[in-house]
């Protein structure tokens, strides 16, 4: 094994976008390898149990398959910026508000975007069905801009990934409905320097590339 934990991702994934920004944000450099999932890697099938991105496997061989799991590991091991200690609420309160997140508003996002997909999925009905988080989301921001206080904290940055791939399945639609807060704090997030750091294009990786090293030093 390296001594550099390795990160099978994949940019476009939100699940992976929120790993790579914990990584980002404390500090530990990953081997980055980009990960095509229409033609994933035999090395990746290999290491990660679910067989989907993000998969960090450590120095030592451990596996760290979920996407929640790689930010709170990275994060227990240098937070900087307190993402684990919101000002206000409490690290149960994140938790479970990701989970509403990962939950019920991740399978309306999924029918909404992909409605095809699903037999009997109704788009309109589903946009509804996320919107009603969102609208919870927006009055939790109007106080102060970020979800748990006046700074961002774990559950900003799990969360945000997965309403900008909604806002972006229709971002007229999305930029007219009357939730202002939910708008300002998706644009701040994406004129963030650490949107734009963890957004570079990778070319797919393949055993014996060259090492794409991504974090920081």
């Amino acid at each position: 094994m390296t001594d550099t934990p390795i990160l099978y991702s994949f940019r476009r994934c939100p699940y992976a976008m929120r790993a790579r920004l914990a990584l980002l944000a404390c500090g530990p450099v990953v081997e980055l390898r980009e990960i095509v999932l229409k033609d994933k890697a035999p090395e990746f099938l290999a290491v990660s149990p679910s067989t989907t991105v993000p998969c960090l496997v450590l120095s030592d061989g451990t596996v760290i398959d979920e996407s929640l799991d790689i930010m709170v590991w990275a994060l227990e091991q240098n937070d900087p910026n307190k993402w684990l200690e919101p000002e206000e609420g409490s690290r149960t309160a994140m938790m479970e508000l990701i989970a509403e997140n990962d939950g019920p508003f991740k399978r309306h996002l999924d029918r909404y975007k992909y409605d095809t997909r699903y037999e009997g999925a109704n788009k309109l009905e589903e946009r509804e069905g996320a919107s009603r988080f969102l609208r919870k989301l927006d009055a939790q921001l109007s106080s102060s801009g970020w979800l748990f206080g006046a700074r961002a904290s774990l559950a900003d940055y799990a969360i945000l990934p997965f309403v900008r791939q909604f806002a972006n399945s229709g971002r007229d639609w999305f930029e007219s409905e009357p939730w202002e807060h939910l708008i300002t704090w998706l644009v701040r997030f994406e004129k963030l320097y650490e949107f734009s750091a963890m957004m570079p294009k990778f070319d797919k990786w393949e055993a014996g590339n060259a090492p794409v090293f991504f974090g920081k030093s």
